[in-house]
């Protein structure tokens, strides 16, 4: 005979007045986030004075293209998108390439000093040596101007190698290693061909956090960079921007309002060409985030 199916208990109207509450807030959540980033979209391709007149707010009204036509017509903007994307690809496999290992090699009990070496790892999370001191030993290394100086100097992260010894620990059990041992294993053939792909997430949530850091960098490469061609996307926009207000300052009448509208329109522009790639990137590895960051945020 087949079991008869155990009836569900009626929902009490308490409980489905709280389930619609907490899709109604949902909902609303949601447009609260997307909304602001939708309006941007819209107001790029939307004529300057309908955005500023308030006609346009769900639909692009008067379609436009001369914000992105006149960013995309500057003579260095391809070249400062190309920077870009190698500083954040280059910068996010050498980050990586640092910061696993450490991480990996801080939960190995058999590591002489690793309380004293995990101890040296925190201490620059409170206490910086300032500016000063990083560019005047920047500069010592040969790096200033060069497209080194946007990968090298800046890729280890204390944060992300304490997430990823965390991580390590919580999630690659001990007799794994004394299997491998066993099969003849060293430490880094180990590592690589078993902890590796055993530790997809993490590398996905850590690889995330560096390349959306350095894409969205451009402080470093005002103080390191003064060769254009070197310089990345986001700062050359940061140049239009305050170019084109320069100009608007200095100018009268028509051709300040003109400049205004042009100035409003490749804002909005920046804004989408900046963000895109990694708007198109986050959902693919959104998966990985709840198994990376919550294993790795778990104290010892």
């Amino acid at each position: 005979m087949k079991k008869e199916k155990k009836k569900r208990k009626p929902r009490s109207k308490s409980e489905k007045v709280f389930d619609f509450m907490n899709v109604v807030l949902s909902t609303l959540l949601i447009l609260v986030i997307i909304y602001p980033l939708w309006f941007v979209i819209i107001a790029s391709f939307s004529n300057p004075q309908d955005v500023a007149s308030g006609a346009v707010w769900l639909l692009p009204k008067s379609i436009n293209l001369k914000g992105y036509t006149t960013l995309f017509s500057q003579p260095l903007i391809w070249r400062s998108y190309f920077n870009t994307i190698f500083y954040t690809v280059a910068g996010t496999a050498f980050a990586l390439f640092v910061n696993i290992p450490v991480g990996y090699a801080l939960t190995r009990k058999d590591l002489f000093g690793r309380r004293w070496i995990a101890l040296m790892y925190v201490i620059p999370m409170f206490v910086s040596g300032g500016l000063i001191p990083i560019y005047l030993v920047t500069k010592q290394f040969g790096l200033l101007n060069t497209i080194w100086v946007m990968i090298i100097p800046f890729s280890v992260s204390s944060y992300n190698i304490i997430v990823a010894r965390t991580f390590f620990q919580q999630s690659i059990p001990e007799g794994l290693w004394e299997a491998a041992q066993m099969d003849g294993a060293g430490t880094i053939r180990y590592f690589v061909q078993i902890v590796l792909p055993l530790s997809k997430a993490i590398l996905a949530v850590i690889g995330l956090w560096t390349a959306v850091g350095i894409w969205n960098s451009w402080f470093n490469a005002l103080i390191y960079l003064s060769n254009s061609n070197l310089q990345p996307l986001q700062l050359l926009l940061r140049q239009l921007l305050i170019t084109n207000q320069t100009l608007q300052s200095q100018a009268t009448g028509d051709v300040a309002q003109q400049l205004q509208q042009t100035a409003n329109m490749m804002k909005y522009a920046s804004i989408v060409v900046s963000t895109l790639p990694v708007m198109c990137l986050y959902p693919f590895l959104q998966k990985y985030f709840n198994q990376g960051v919550m294993i790795g945020a778990i104290k010892e």
